[in-house]
């Protein structure tokens, strides 16, 4: 089984965001703000006339994922803590590659930024294309009224 990216990784959760918010800056991001609740932590920036939110959800200790602590048994919640500190560190990490990489793919002239960031770009109404996305994609699918492979004209 191949090792998830940052498997293991000491960096903190403080110094990928602070990370995070560096490579916004050094990309152009003209605004950012990162906070954090106890489900989840979120990022968002300004960048080409747009707002773009990413939530990292914050693991729980109780949840059956911290059962196992690599090949052994995490039997007290001490060590399903230290599980679910290390999985938000990986989190993290994940999130620090991912917008990294966004960014380089649209200031080299890969993609747009719409087309890179376009599920996580915040709408008026304080919802993401995405959220609205997800529904639509999910209720195309219900109701079987799919729209075709190739728009018309193609």
């Amino acid at each position: 089984m191949t090792a998830r990216y940052a498997e293991g990784t000491e960096v903190p959760v403080e110094r990928s965001r602070a990370e995070i918010e560096q490579i916004c800056r050094r990309y152009g991001a003209t605004g950012f703000v990162s906070g954090y609740d106890e489900r989840a932590g979120m990022v968002m920036f300004a960048a080409s006339g747009r707002r773009v939110r990413f939530v990292v959800p914050i693991p729980d200790a109780g949840d059956s994922q911290f059962a196992l602590d690599g090949r052994k048994q995490a039997r007290d919640l001490a060590g399903r803590r230290r599980a679910a500190e290390q999985e938000e560190k990986r989190l993290w990490r994940a999130l620090a590659l991912a917008i990294k990489s966004k960014l380089e793919v649209v200031e080299s002239g890969i993609a747009s930024f719409e087309e890179e960031f376009l599920a996580h770009i915040v709408l008026p109404d304080g919802t993401t294309f995405g959220d609205h996305a997800v529904r639509a994609v999910a209720a195309a699918y219900d109701t079987g009224e799919l729209p075709a492979l190739m728009p018309a004209g193609s």
